[in-house]
């Protein structure tokens, strides 16, 4: 789902504030149905909300549904991390040589 670049756009969108479609149609240049669609991905995986406002739905980030990503990502950081620690030696040992 966060593996699509047009879904982690609207994402970066959504983290400042709530956005209409039509203000992420404007902002990112893509369709108004493609954004729909992405949208309703999104909502389908609990990582936004929409609330009408008269005619409109306005979409927000609900933060609390990417804690879960963290955690899931978190040991996967941890060992890139540990990997590039070793990496930064390798390359200093060499440069010393």
């Amino acid at each position: 789902m966060l593996a699509e670049p047009t879904r982690r756009r609207i994402l970066d969108q959504l983290r400042d504030r709530p956005h209409t479609v039509g203000e992420l149609v404007a902002t990112l240049s893509i369709s108004q149905p493609s954004i729909s669609k992405h949208l309703r991905v999104l909502r389908d995986a609990g990582v936004v909300d929409a609330r009408k406002d008269a005619q409109r739905r306005v979409y927000e980030l609900r933060p609390e549904a990417l804690a879960e990503v963290l955690a899931w990502v978190e040991p996967y950081r941890k060992l890139w991390a540990g990997r590039l620690d070793v990496l930064e030696r390798h390359l200093d040992a060499k440069e010393r040589r």
